[in-house]
């Protein structure tokens, strides 16, 4: 009887097993806005000014720039915002938009962000580039990238 159960678990583990392939949900990254004519896109390092809406699946706002005065800046590969929008912000050219549906491994992970965030959750950011600096152009300048240069 006991081997009988125990052939039944390995059974049913090896089905979940095969069912399972353990991927998880990818960032879908949908341009909303096109550039015809893009001669640079963003790349690590770069300083990039943006505005953005996020919010949740159901519709329901987490952030938004617009609270800001000007737009919002982000340099590339620093970490100064969630994996899946530092990896939907790389290749975009000045004046495109996209729409970026990041899941939770790559946003807020299964800790959330509380209040607005819960955990597990799917996120979309809605974000367009403004305007976009230059690792080049930041190195052979001493000054700092102003938000007064926009």
């Amino acid at each position: 009887m006991r081997i009988v159960l125990l052939l039944v678990l390995i059974n049913l583990r090896l089905l979940v097993s095969a069912t399972d392939d353990g991927s998880k949900k990818k960032l879908q990254i949908g341009i909303k806005k096109r550039i015809d004519n893009c001669n640079v896109r963003s790349k690590k390092g770069d300083a990039l000014y943006v505005h953005y809406v996020g919010t949740l699946e159901n519709g329901t706002e987490i952030d938004n720039s617009s609270k800001y005065e000007e737009p919002f800046l982000i340099t590339l590969g620093y970490g100064q915002v969630i994996k899946g929008l530092e990896q939907g912000l790389m290749g975009m050219c000045a004046g495109e938009k996209r729409r970026l549906v990041i899941p939770p491994d790559l946003a807020y992970g299964s800790h959330g962000a509380l209040p607005t965030v819960p955990p597990d959750a799917t996120v979309i950011f809605v974000i367009e580039l403004i305007k976009l600096v230059q690792k080049e152009v930041l190195s052979q300048s001493e000054e700092f990238v102003m938000r007064d240069d926009l």
